[in-house]
Parts: C-alpha cells; structure tokens; sequence
C-alpha cells in the first residue's frame, strides 16, 4: 500500500495594512487623506472627514494620489539613488549617498572659497514640507552666509504677500473657508477654483444651495466653469484688474455706499486713494476693463452690502489667485482689492474679508519660515535690522546677511551672466515652469555645478544637473504644511521612501554638516536635528511674539486635536480662525493702510505685430509640470493632448481647422500646438495650460533648438514690489503650420513598461518639428506618440518607434511606401473569439487616424476590418461611432453618454442632475466634473438648437 505524503502546509503571513492620515500634496486647500499602505505599498487613499478643510471630500488629482505611487511607477519614474555627470549631456553614473554628499559639498566650499557666497543660489519649492523649508533657509542665511535662496512660491504668492504686508501690515490671510458659508456675495478674481482648488469649489456649490439669495462675481478674461456659476460675470480685459477695483471704489464713493465710521476708526491714507480714484469713473473703468458699464455699477452695489445712509447688510468675501499675482503689476493688483474691502468695511467678521488662494501646498510654510530671498524666520524681513539680530542669535551665527538675496528670476538671469556658479534645486522645475525658457536654459548650461534634488529623474531640469539627489516624496516622509487658511497639517509617512530616498530636510541637514566641517571645524553642529519634530520646535521657537506665534502648538496637540490654525501662542487652546476681528492691524499704529496704487498697462501689450493676447492657466486633472500626474493615463481622459484654444471666429478668419497646428510666436520664441475652437475665450485672446512643458510638447526649430513648452513664450517682467513675473499674459501671434508629413501611434503597454517606453519616445521628439508624447488609458494604461514635419521622418526613426510601441512582432500588419514616406502598422491580439487592436502606427498619410483610434481606446472587435485596416481615408470600412471627449475621470463618462442620458430626462436642473448621476454615476465621486455636468444639463434645458 502507497501512503503519500502529505505536502507541508505553506503559512503565508498576512500582509499588515494601515490607514495612516495625512495631507494632500497639490494645492494649498490643504485637504486631509487617508492613505492606505499594505506592506511596503501604497494602495488607495480617500479623503479625511474629519480634516476641516475638506471634510472627506477629494478632487480628481487627490483621489488619484494613490496611483502614482505603485511599485511600478515608482521603479520607472522615481529617482531611486544619487547620480553623478562627470560631464554635461552623458548619461549619469549611481554613487554611494556619502559620496555624493562629499563632492556637494567640496564644490560648494570650492566655489565660496573662490567667488564668495553669493555665487550660490538655492531655488526650492511651495511643495517642500515647512520642516524642510526651515533647514534650506537656514543653511543658506545662517551656514553659508547668503540670501540667495528663493521659492516657486515667487511665482505663485510672491504678490499676495506682498498686497497684504502692504495694507494690513502681514503676510496673513484674515478670514477661513468657513466664511464661505456665512458669506452673501463671494467675489472670484482671477480664480478658476472650478479646476485650481476643486474642493473649496464645491463647498460654494453647498453654500449656494444653502442659500439661494448668495450672489457670486466672477471677474475673468475667460468665460471659464468657475464663471458658469456666476450671477454677474466681468469679462474684464487682461490686464485691467486694477480699474476694475478703482472703478468699483469710485462707485461706492459717489454712491455714499463706504463704511466711514471703518474708515476712521481703522485706516490711514484713505485721502490719497480717494483722489486716485476719482478718475476711475465708470464709464472710464469699464472703459479699461472692455466690460458693460452698468455691470461694473452693479458689481460694486453687491461688493459694499450697504443702502445709501444706511447699515451693512450682509457680508462680502474675496476669493482671488494667479489671475491677480502672475502679473507685473501683482502687488497693486492684491492691494487695490483690499482697499475694496477696507472701504466698505468687509474684512474681520463671519463672511467678509480677502483670502487669496494658494497655489502650492506649503507656500505659506515657506513664507512662515523666511525661505525667500527678502525674508528673514517667521515673518522677519532681512531689511529691518532687529529682525536679522534675533535670527542670528537664534541660530548661534554672528549675523545673517543684510542685503537681500536674488529672487527666482534675478537668479537665473545671474546664473545666465555667470555670476551664480552653482544652483541647487530642490522639488521643483524650472526648466519647465519659469518664464523666458531659453535664459533659464542658458543659465543651466553655463552654472559650474548644478544640482537637482528631486523625487522623478524625468524632469526637463534633471537633464541638466551635475549631481541627482533622490528625494522622499508623498507618503514617505513626515512634518507639516499650512494651506489658505492659515491652517498647519501634519504630514505623516505610510511607507518608506523607495530606493535611496531620504527625505528632502535629511539631505539638507547632511550637506549643512559637511560643510561644516570644512568652513567651522571642531564646533559643534547647528544641523544636528535627529527628527522633523526637532526642526518644528526650533522653527516654533522663532515665531514668539511674531504675528503668526505658535509657541503654543506643538506635533501633540496636532495629533490630539487634528489641524489648527495659527496664530496659537502659549497658553492658547486653540488657534484663531479669523484676524482683525478688533479692528487692530499688523501695523505700527493698529491701522490698516490704504494703498495708493495706479493703474499700469500690461508689460506686454498685443500690437500688429503679435496681435493675440496668449493666457494661461490650469487643467482641471493636472498639476503644475505633471512629474507626478504626468504618469497616469487616467488624468489625460479630459485634456488628451496639449491644444491652444481659439475663438472661432478668429480661427475661421485665419484659415484654421479644429486639430490644425499652428505656430504660437512671442518675441523670446516659439511652438506648434493644435489649434482647438473655444467660446470660452474672447476675440483675439489664445488660452495654453501652464503645465505643457518639453516633457510633453516638444520638437526642434529651424535654428536647432529643442522647443520648451508654454513658457517658451512667457516674459520675465516682474513686479518691481513683489518680483513676481508675469506668466499670466504674453503677446503672441498664430500663425498655420504647414507641416505636411504626419505621424500618429498609440499602444496599450504593460504597466511596468508605460514610463520607461515614454522615456525613450521623449528622447526622439527633438527628430521632429512638432511632437507629443502623453498617456492614455484609464483600467488599462498607454501611450499616444503624435509627431509632424516638413520632411518625412527617417525610416529608422519610424522603426525605432514602431519597436518601442510592440509593432515589430508576427502580429502586426504592415504597409510601406518609403518612396512617399507611408507606413502603416497594426498589431491584434486574439482574446478568445475576439480579436482586438493592440498599437498602431500611421505615418505620412493619417487621414484614419480617427476611427481607427477609436478601435483601440474603445477595445472594440476588428472581425468586420481585417486587412482594411491597413486601407488610408477618413471613413471608416465599418459602422463605428466615434467617442466624444471624457467628462467624468472617476467613472470614464464621455460627453455622448452624458448627453444621451440628459435626453430622456425630466424636471428641474437639480432632479436632471440626480437622473443623471444615477444612471452614469458621474459627479459622484471626487465632484471635479460637477461645474460641466451643470452646464450641460442647462444646455439640454435649451433644447438642440442650443447644444
């Protein structure tokens, strides 16, 4: 008799899984997360109830966040271990962390040694940790002696900032998102919140419905989904912000309607503004603005909340962003909108008040910290002697220096010149994000020793660091933020750092040491911080007395007691959620001041030459230059591929189709982009998304050179207060590309294979005149390669993307024409009975481009095309009804569902809206779609003729 044996029983050990809370790591909402981590990774996050900024709610960037985390991504994108270029253009070699650090810090030693300290220049970012900011700006203010360090806050708050020291004394929002709720108009300036801050978007959306009598005021040059709910919509021309708010306070004058008993009581130098504005007229503001008088009059009866001679009825509450900081004349801007509130009395009660909008996560904590190139640790300035005397004597240093640093365009123009010999970059990406790309370019190239210390190695600036330092990223580190409000969040680690990454305070700390060494040997360390926790304390420490003092918070009560607001001094049980509710300012005398600001022109007016005024601005899925949206298709399913919209009636007047390329030309440069139809901007105006840089939109010149994105276009003019640049507006001309040669590809890929195959399609974009390389997909992941040219593409370079996409196998089909430069591909997979089109490649002719990506992206059957696929023209062999464009990214809802599902509805808006969430469950998860499921339910109320 056989007895078998029994196998041994295998005992798998459960993987542990968490749920850690944290802070979201896009935009300064600040909305708390719950992140889920198994093991070693993270697999999902949600939003936090109990985090008052966004009460659990998350938008579509943040409901994401998990996804571009997984192993994947991470082994693809991540910068994984320090990297050093014996020489510029080769491909970088691994080094230990201690080696890496050693060399950092022997060429900055070289380099102070040689040119003094102000041959350095530390650019860092809103994105960094408060924890992180602090050990920066000491190392450079305190260790090596200079001011030379500034933030891409500069681009982003810098005027804001200096709006609010300007008029109210501090860098300190007075009022909190709960005055959303108790506010009675709400006046949106320059602020898409519909994409830029979804979140606080929809607790208007509650407001709204809570109370149908709230009136909202949207002041945009682009009729945007934030200005779909708007009950008075200001088209105003770029530009004029300024007459529109000294327009607006010439209305109240006239009209008795400001708060004089505030204005006496509260304010100096009311007289002199009072006598700038008297020439604002409304005929004369609206005038500037381009908008209809009557509106202008009307905007500013709703801003006061005041009969004539009579009381305050109800509250006003300002909500403004880049539309009033990305400009020139940014501080003026910022401050003539306070001097709206101040006038009427709105500002330091439930409801009323000026709250500008943050861009970035942390550009508060920055600024809290003094990590700019004018600012000294808690809200210090490097100008006032006694400030620089309790800094230094809180660092243990003799002195930090007096004359301020370079600010974030001042460096690179340095740099340029070569009078900065090194950079050092942390978090951020300039070489996609600031203005006037080929000065910074130049400066990159010319800089002694630039180094990058950065999460993803695929950044447009990583291509030109000397030394790569990988950083911890989201979810991997620990500290705290503060978001619009003035709220402080901590920020918690689920998982470890993949690779060698450490968290960016870390390598700060561990370069300060080195250096150290070298410049004080045999002193003890001022970097010897063992914790994030240590670096809070000493940075709580320097705030005493200070305007935003949180001598009595700490990371206990923060874990106790959640988020809090500053200021939270000792013996505070909790912090204040508005300021300025005693009428006291932040200034010497208690007053709030006035600014008497002008009105200046754009720094870049169109003229015949350059006849289109080109505005930028956000995505609603993407942020800033997509390192880290950048790598998930699913975030590509409302805005495809980069296109500059165009009134019609100017694109009919030029010639140009929906899809054409056209050239897009400032006086500092140009590129080609799709050209796309839009009601949403006004004649002779030309709309691209901030974030398309090289990474995405790329291909060379006829000089050579390697096109940069958007702000191949933008200017460096700067506002002479703030130096913020003016990345809001440039004046371009368009012009009809005629690139008749053609080339579309597109591929589902393995997960594991998506960034490493996009890396390697980035590096051939520059064979072409036009390129763009992005994602796609939502379940399953791919990539679109879109390419065109004067000239055929070589037929190798053609190959070598065919083999990159999986084209070069036994399934694909194939035609080619090399005399006519045609080449068709196409690779099937049988998937039981059906089979389905895998990747594809069209070059030369395109014309079926259409439906056969319509094939592909629905993963529809090809029985009925068999070899015809390989057939050229526009209509398709078969039957097929093309996709129409993504609505809803949670969900993957097209714009045909939705409409067809609004069809056959009934009833008011709001029971429209219910039929079609119930059906197509979009709007139902993050709520980013909700502003364009509105609008087109309205639009279906309309009827056809309408649509």
């Amino acid at each position: 008799m056989m007895v078998r044996r029994r196998r041994p029983v295998r005992i798998t050990r459960p993987v542990p899984v968490a749920e850690v809370a944290s802070t979201c790591c896009y935009c300064g909402v600040g909305c708390g997360v719950l992140i889920r981590a198994e093991g070693d990774a993270i697999t999902g996050v949600r939003g936090d109830p109990r985090h008052p900024a966004n009460l659990g709610r998350l938008c579509s960037k943040g409901n994401t966040l998990h996804l571009t985390a997984t192993p994947a991504i991470n082994r693809q994108a991540r910068l994984l271990q320090p990297q050093w270029r014996a020489q510029r253009k080769e491909e970088p070699q691994a080094l230990s962390w201690d080696d890496a650090l050693d060399r950092a810090a022997a060429r900055i030693d070289a380099i102070v040694n040689e040119h003094g300290p102000d041959a350095l220049g530390f650019y860092v970012s809103g994105q960094l940790l408060t924890e992180d900011y602090y050990v920066f700006n000491k190392l450079a203010k305190g260790l090596l002696q200079t001011n030379n360090i500034d933030s891409n806050s500069r681009l982003c708050m810098s005027s804001a900032v200096a709006g609010y020291k300007l008029t109210l004394g501090a860098d300190a929002p007075p009022p909190c998102y709960e005055d959303i709720d108790h506010a009675s108009t709400l006046f949106l300036a320059g602020a898409n919140m519909a994409y830029a801050h979804p979140v606080l978007f929809r607790r208007i959306e509650d407001a709204r419905r809570a109370n149908p009598a709230l009136r909202i005021i949207v002041a945009d040059p682009r009729r945007t989904d934030t200005a779909e709910i708007a009950d008075l919509y200001l088209p105003l021309a770029p530009g004029s912000d300024v007459a529109l708010f000294h327009g607006m306070l010439h209305v109240l004058l006239w009209d008795g309607l400001v708060d004089s008993a505030f204005i006496d009581l509260h304010t100096s130098g009311f007289a002199a503004l009072k006598e700038r504005v008297r020439e604002f007229t409304p005929r004369e503001a609206a005038r500037l603005c381009a908008i209809p008088e009557a509106d202008l009059v009307r905007a500013a009866h709703w801003f006061s909340h005041k009969e004539h001679g009579g009381p305050r009825a109800g509250a006003t509450l300002s909500l403004y962003c880049q539309g009033l900081n990305q400009s020139a004349d940014g501080t003026s801007k910022n401050a003539a909108l306070i001097n709206l509130h101040l006038a009427a009395g709105q500002i330091g009660r439930p409801g009323a008040g000026p709250l500008s909008l943050t861009g970035q996560p942390n550009a508060m904590g920055g600024r809290e910290v003094g990590a700019m190139a004018n600012l000294a640790s808690a809200h210090r300035d490097l100008d006032n002697e006694g400030h620089r005397r309790e800094i230094a004597h809180l660092w243990g240093y003799d002195a930090v220096p007096r004359v301020p640093g370079l600010t974030a365009v001042e460096m690179f123009e340095a740099a340029a010149e070569g009078k900065i010999k090194a950079l050092w970059i942390a978090c951020t990406n300039p070489a996609q994000s600031m203005p006037d790309q080929a000065l910074v370019r130049r400066a990159l190239e010319r800089a002694e020793f630039v180094v990058v210390q950065e999460a993803y190695g695929g950044t447009a600036t990583a291509r030109y660091a000397d030394l790569l330092l990988p950083a911890a990223s989201w979810g991997e580190k620990e500290g705290t933020v503060t978001n619009s409000e003035r709220r402080i969040s901590r920020v918690r680690r689920a998982v470890a750092p993949p690779g060698a990454a450490l968290p960016d305070w870390q390598i700060a700390a561990a370069l300060a040491q080195r250096l150290e060494a070298r410049r004080h040997p045999g002193l003890a360390s001022r970097f010897a911080f063992e914790s994030p926790e240590d670096i809070w304390n000493e940075h709580r420490a320097s705030t005493r007395g200070r305007d935003l003092d949180i001598t009595g918070l700490s990371y206990q009560i923060l874990e106790k007691h959640g988020p809090q607001q500053w200021p939270y001094p000792d013996g505070a049980g909790t912090g204040r959620q508005r300021l300025y509710t005693d009428g006291r300012f932040a200034t010497a005398d208690g007053r709030a001041r006035f600014a008497d600001v002008g009105f200046r022109p754009l720094a870049e007016p169109r003229d015949v030459r350059y006849p289109f005024s080109l505005i930028t601005g956000r995505l609603r899925d993407q942020w800033h230059g997509m390192s880290r949206t950048g790598t998930i298709g699913q975030l590509f399913g409302h805005d495809p591929e980069p296109a500059v919209d165009l009134h019609p009636r100017d694109m009919q007047r030029l010639a140009i189709a929906d899809g054409d390329l056209v050239h897009l030309t400032s006086r500092r440069g140009s590129i080609i982009v799709a050209a796309r139809a839009s009601d949403s901007v006004a004649r002779t105006q030309a709309f691209l998304a901030m974030h398309w840089g090289e990474e995405f939109l790329s291909g060379v010149g006829r000089a050579g050179d390697v096109a940069a994105g958007v702000n191949a276009l933008t200017l460096p003019a700067r506002c002479p207060t703030s130096s913020q640049p003016e990345l809001k507006h440039a004046a371009v001309k368009v012009l009809r590309a005629e690139l008749p040669w053609r080339l579309l590809a597109m591929a589902w890929l393995p997960d594991d294979e998506v960034i490493r195959t996009q890396k390697e399609l980035r590096r051939l974009m520059p064979q072409f005149d036009f390129a763009v390389c992005v994602p796609f997909g939502n379940e399953r992941q791919g990539l679109l390669f879109r390419s065109a040219g004067h000239e055929p593409a070589a037929p190798a370079t053609v190959e070598r993307i065919e083999t990159l996409l999986g084209l070069a196998g036994d399934e694909t089909l194939h035609y080619a024409d090399k005399r006519h430069g045609q080449r068709r591909s196409m690779r099937l997979r049988q998937s039981g009975e059906i089979r389905r089109l895998e990747a594809f490649l069209l070059a030369g002719d395109t014309a079926s481009a259409g439906w056969i990506r319509e094939l592909l992206l629905q993963q529809l059957s090809t029985q009925p095309y068999g070899r015809l696929l390989l057939k050229p023209g526009a209509a398709a062999p078969a039957a097929l009804a093309p996709r129409s464009g993504q609505v809803c990214s949670c969900f993957d809802v097209s714009e045909t569902q939705i409409d067809g599902c609004l069809a056959g509805a009934q009833g008011m808006p709001e029971q429209r809206l219910a039929q079609l969430q119930q059906e197509l469950r979009c709007g139902t998860n993050c709520g980013s779609c909700m502003p364009e499921l509105r609008k087109r339910v309205r639009h279906s109320m309309k009827g056809p003729a309408n649509h």
